[in-house]
């Protein structure tokens, strides 16, 4: 009997041994040459397959973009837009804006009522609140500057998926099922989405109508989508719901070249989308705020990290909200916004031992001269180019709207504006008057497709979706990288927390604290609400002698593939 203690001593000790965070190093994808990272492992493999046939980042990115509209139409999309950032393999860097527009019949108080009040929903679902598409004018645009297989060729195999069909995941199912009563709402018919008895994995999804749009863009390229059949059954799925867009809207739209923003971390070059994307900008400032706080000095996800994350992020924010537009219609103070000396007297005044209260948080000053529900995808060639693509419909599935005769989803991206100053949007995101509604003004965006260089070589390809939370989970992600030093596949699996300003609380994601760090927070003054899952990023990171795919199977059904 005296040896029970013992025995009882000694599986304590392995039983704690065994819940002790491992510290075997946990990579992801593998590959020598080429990478690519995105939702769904049927468009991943096909742009795989282009890179073996020696295309490049830009043709991988095409056959990427046009497949993910088929097996993910939740965000993969032709009646969306998004954004790229660009890295050459000379290290030449641009990036592209083929964000949606407003309708030229739009006009700023178009969802407000009699009263100034904002309509509920009515720049969430239906007709009324899409924005004029840009997803195919950008891959077009990127294939023409940059692309080197045929076209046509590119565009085919989402072509077949489509007409053949494939079989839905489980989460595919869930999110169509979730979503039946908008469907139904939104649609004058019944497009395949619909299903009474409800939709299970591995249930068949045949796409002939969107076979026959995808048909007229390999044809027809940008002209397949914005004139002819396919512009003429939009603007008449627009006249039967009362929405706004027109074959003129279509036919007038044009992606645009724009200049990245650039910022350092810890010796590490950070290039990132410029506005109208908030998204760079954004985490630009939140990194000079981690420098200047010394963020990774805390050990990851621990009480003082989180705390400083919330106030870094609660700043940027607040910025986010009075600042950010369409810099072809408002004046954006950018290089004040991404300076050294507007952030460091920003950034400089935390307090460790407690919450500050966004209502007293204020944009700094600055002396002016006058929204898991997108998609991203990550590629690397074997030439050393680099991509990072994310795009979106906005919610899950857009407006619900199914274009009647070509099979497309289209986007709620009009609720990205401030339908009314300091109104949130579906994500709780508050803009002000440079976000205001005007006939061909883009809408602000989370959207941060982000290249990362270390000593004048490729380091990392990032991105997510998310909604305002992008921008945080973006973050997270390099600091968990540079300063953690974790994979990539660590990097992005780790659990995230978000602060947007307003409404003033912290998201926290199942499982990144224990009970007694939520505790400590509340005391802090911090409010807590939990979530299932933030982020959902796919990213790539280079090493000397491999590339690791970090996709986010943990949040989704993403994939990563190299070789």
């Amino acid at each position: 009997m005296k040896k029970l203690p013992l025995l009882i001593a000694f599986v304590c000790l392995i039983a704690c041994q065994a819940n002790e965070p491992t510290q075997q190093k946990q990579p992801g994808a593998i590959g020598k040459e080429a990478m690519v990272v995105s939702a769904h492992p049927i468009a991943t493999r096909a742009g795989v397959e282009i890179l073996r046939k020696g295309g490049n980042v830009f043709d991988a990115a095409v056959t990427i973009h046009f497949m993910l509209a088929v097996v993910y139409p939740r965000a993969g999309n032709i009646g969306g837009g998004g954004f790229a950032v660009i890295r050459t393999d000379n290290g030449d860097i641009s990036c592209l804006d083929f964000r949606e527009k407003a309708p030229l019949k739009a006009r700023e108080k178009m969802y407000q009522d009699d009263n100034g009040e904002v309509i509920p929903m009515k720049s969430q679902l239906g007709h009324y609140a899409v924005g004029v598409p840009g997803s195919v004018a950008g891959v077009w645009e990127l294939h023409k500057k940059y692309g080197t297989k045929d076209w046509g060729l590119l565009v085919q195999p989402a072509i077949d998926v489509a007409f053949d069909g494939f079989a839905i995941t489980e989460d595919e199912a869930a999110t169509l099922n979730e979503k039946q009563a908008d469907f139904i709402a939104a649609n004058h018919y019944k497009p395949w989405p619909i299903n009474e008895t409800g939709w299970i994995a591995g249930d068949l999804v045949i796409q002939k109508q969107l076979a026959a749009t995808l048909s007229f863009i390999r044809d027809s390229g940008k002209d397949g989508f914005y004139t002819g059949i396919v512009a003429d059954q939009l603007e008449k799925e627009m006249q039967r719901g009362g929405g706004l867009i027109t074959k003129e809207d279509l036919a007038t739209y044009e992606a645009k070249w724009r200049t990245p923003v650039v910022g350092y971390y810890k010796d590490h070059k950070v290039i990132s989308m410029s506005p109208p994307s908030s998204g760079g900008t954004a985490l630009l400032q939140m990194l000079q705020g981690a420098e200047l706080n010394d963020l990774g000095a805390h050990p990851h996800n621990s009480t003082p990290a989180v705390h400083l994350m919330a106030e870094i992020e609660r700043l940027a924010f607040a910025d986010r909200a009075r600042y950010l537009g369409d810099p072809d219609f408002v004046n954006v103070p950018l290089a004040a916004l991404l300076s050294e000396e507007y952030n460091t007297p920003r950034f400089s005044n935390i307090d460790m031992s407690k919450a500050t209260s966004s209502r007293d948080v204020l944009a700094g000053e600055i002396e002016l001269v006058e929204a898991n529900e997108t998609t991203h995808y990550s590629i690397v060639d074997p030439f050393g180019n680099a991509i990072a693509i994310t795009t979106t419909l906005n919610g899950n599935y857009g407006s619900k709207v199914l274009v009647e005769g070509a099979g497309f989803f289209l986007n709620n991206e009009m609720d990205d504006f401030s339908s009314k100053p300091g109104a949130p949007d579906m994500f709780g995101s508050i803009t002000g008057k440079s976000n205001a509604i005007a006939p061909e003004k883009r809408m602000v965006s989370s959207m941060t497709p982000t290249i990362i260089e270390k000593d004048g070589k490729l380091k990392m390809v990032l991105g997510t979706p998310g909604g305002p939370t992008i921008i945080t989970s973006v973050f997270q992600t390099i600091i968990n990288v540079i300063d953690h030093n974790m994979t990539m596949q660590e990097a992005v699996s780790a659990r995230k927390i978000h602060h947007q300003w307003q409404p003033d609380r912290i998201l926290v994601e199942e499982g990144a604290l224990t009970s007694r760090q939520l505790d400590d927070l509340k005391k802090m003054g911090h409010t807590i609400e939990m979530r299932d899952k933030i982020g959902r990023t796919d990213c790539i990171l280079i090493t000397d002698d491999h590339l690791e795919g970090g996709a986010d199977y943990t949040r989704g059904d993403d994939f990563a593939e190299g070789f």
